[in-house]
């Protein structure tokens, strides 16, 4: 047993070795029990403190850092789409423009921060995560937060993808991977990082590169391999003041080459000879203090982007986005029963792309009410209020709640939740209509801010032995849409009417006889455009299927994983082919922290198009080597 000094120090360490144990079986039904419900699994990205998962009324999903692993996947947005409610698109290959639509909605309407870094560009039209950019390597912890949450994290948190990295262990510790694959696919990774006394830290790095293959099927003239280069270094380090302070600073770049097809030369000719390159550095600094009932954060953050983009080897477009961020986020514990989180923020971003030049500040004040009113029942309550240069103030809120009770050898959990949230028209957007390329009626046009809302309402049930089902009915809306105008190409327009979708979430994780463990989630998600038309690229059935094995000494892993899109449309409306694709991965220790894999991706061969004339990857067989210390 832990004493409770010795708890406090380990509490940034025991939660995650606990979930790693239970999703490897490691842990016998009794031991299981005795560590944690899943229910008491504590998450963050809901309201930006912590609370166990019994006590959140929002949906909510959770990638451990051994799912990650076993997964095998080297970008991130592959390892997202395996989760409910998301899909994605990729323009042709590793490195190519990704978007990724949580319950139906834009990328550019998803928050994607990493160890309290919002990496969004602002240098794009709109304002969006690079998740091209984005590799699995160091991540420990993904949580999914679906749903309007403007509450907590304020313009542009359609949905909030909340990354942490490795935690780092007591000691010296570390490792290293290297991979190679087909499209001469090569990744070389590393990390290292220890905890002594009240000081930590972390270093990790990955250099990626693949050939590629050739992006669009409108290239005939090279027929050429659109290859792709990563490198990312990430680090973060802690020191405990005292028992009650802690300053922790994380500093990342990420540095990316891209060969494309579809761009125009110098003399505005098609061409397939595009590349671009892409580097971002964001650096944050936090301060943690614990007084009695109260805790504060003080951070700071800064992300810089800069993209530069060649035709034939000669640069025609180049642009740069800033991102800085002041926040205070304040918690004060009444009791265990009761709690008010409260908070501000000041954001400054801009960009310059050599014809915008422009910048704007946005401050943001919230609260939130959490009460446990019974052993069972909790409810949230809050609003936030923002006030932008550009478009003046918009007030949102969120309501929730969650009621727990025991069924059937484990616990039922009722939930709920009901949310808004907006989405700042652009620098980009506002900068273009006021430019010498607009025309009416976007000229005319003075954008305003896009509104969302939407509720939830869901069941779950948990046991002791990690068996988890869930099912969610959710339905959110969007009004004055920002788009461009595609008939005449005057610029930036906002729709009239409203944009709707809605849909059901399955949820199933349960262990299994003999080592083995079955997993999945299946989405209906029903989308309409303000003319009643079915929105692009939105399946309107999204499945995973996945069945692990691992032998009683933990050594031997296997894995194998259907993903599955059908009844999609393009932007003309024309229906995409329904696709299945598997995956397959196994993983044997040598001996102790000598592992060695490999994964087979797509293995059917799959022929299958996300977008109309991008190409994508084949079978593709993987193999590695991991070390860890």
């Amino acid at each position: 047993m832990f004493d409770s000094k010795e708890l406090a120090t380990q509490r940034r360490y025991l939660p995650l070795a606990i979930r790693t144990a239970l999703a490897c079986g490691l842990l016998t039904p009794t031991a299981q029990l005795a560590a944690q419900s899943v229910l008491e699994e504590t998450v963050v990205s809901s309201s930006r403190v912590e609370m166990p998962l019994r006590d959140v009324g929002t949906s909510v999903t959770v990638l451990t850092q051994d799912e990650i692993v076993q997964r095998g996947f080297l970008s991130l947005p592959d390892l997202l789409r395996t989760q409910p409610s998301i899909a994605a698109t990729n323009n042709g290959g590793p490195g190519k423009a990704t978007s990724l639509r949580v319950r139906g909605e834009e990328g550019y309407r998803t928050m994607v921060i990493i160890d309290g870094i919002d990496i969004s560009d602002t240098s794009s039209p709109q304002v969006s995560p690079r998740l091209e950019q984005l590799l699995t390597t160091g991540i420990s912890r993904v949580e999914i937060l679906r749903g309007p949450q403007g509450l907590s994290y304020g313009a542009d948190a359609g949905g909030v993808i909340n990354i942490r990295t490795n935690s780092p262990s007591e000691g010296l510790g570390g490792g290293v991977t290297a991979e190679q694959g087909r499209y001469n696919t090569q990744q070389l990774s590393g990390r290292i990082g220890g905890s002594f006394d009240s000081v930590d830290f972390l270093i990790s790095g990955a250099d990626m590169s693949t050939d590629g293959f050739n992006a669009r099927d409108t290239d005939t003239d090279r027929v050429d391999d659109d290859g792709y280069d990563n490198q990312t270094i990430h680090a973060r380090a802690g020191w405990d003041l005292n028992d009650s302070l802690r300053l922790e600073a994380v500093a990342r770049q990420v540095e990316g080459e891209n060969a494309f097809d579809g761009c125009f030369n110098a003399s505005f000719s098609p061409s397939n000879d595009c590349e671009d390159s892409f580097a971002q550095d964001s650096w944050r600094v936090s301060a943690e203090l614990t007084q009695g009932r109260f805790s504060h954060e003080l951070a700071y953050s800064d992300n810089v982007t800069e993209r530069e983009f060649f035709a034939e080897n000669s640069a025609f477009f180049s642009a740069e986005g800033g991102l800085e961020r002041l926040s205070y986020i304040g918690q004060w514990r009444q009791s265990e029963k009761m709690s008010l989180v409260y908070g501000v923020d000041r954001e400054e971003e801009s960009i310059d792309d050599g014809s915008f030049d422009r910048s704007r500040s946005q401050t943001g004040i919230y609260g939130e009410y959490q009460g446990r009113l019974s052993d069972s029942l909790t409810i949230t309550a809050g609003a936030r209020h923002d006030d932008n240069d550009d478009f003046g103030d918009y007030l949102s809120y969120r309501l929730s709640g969650a009621w727990v009770t025991d069924l059937a050898a484990g616990e039922l959990k009722l939930k709920g939740a009901y949310g808004t949230g907006f989405r700042a028209p652009s620098l980009y957007e506002i900068s273009y209509n006021n430019g010498p390329f607009a025309a009416p009626p976007a000229s005319n046009t003075v954008l305003q801010e896009e509104t969302s809302g939407g509720y939830d309402l869901g069941v779950a049930w948990a046991s002791p032995n990690g068996s988890y089902l869930e099912v969610t009915w959710f339905d959110q809306e969007i009004d004055d849409l920002i788009t461009f105008d595609v008939v005449s190409f005057s610029g930036y327009v906002q729709q009239s009417g409203r944009s709707d979708s809605q849909g059901i979430e399955l949820i199933a994780d349960l262990p299994l006889a003999m080592g083995f463990r079955i997993n999945g989630n299946y989405t209906w998600n029903e989308t309409t455009a303000p003319d009643g038309q079915q929105r692009a690229f939105r399946p309107e059935h999204l499945a995973n299927l996945g069945i692990a094995y691992q032998n009683p000494e933990g050594r031997l892993r296997l894995g194998v994983n259907l993903r599955s899109s059908a009844s999609s449309v393009d932007t003309s409306g024309a229906e995409l082919d329904d696709y299945v694709l598997m995956d397959v991965n196994a993983s044997y220790e040598l001996v102790t922290g000598l592992t060695v894999y490999g994964r087979l991706e797509n293995a059917l061969d799959e022929d299958y198009m996300e977008i109309p004339s991008y190409n994508t990857a084949g079978q593709a067989a993987y193999a590695g080597v991991r070390y860890e210390f």
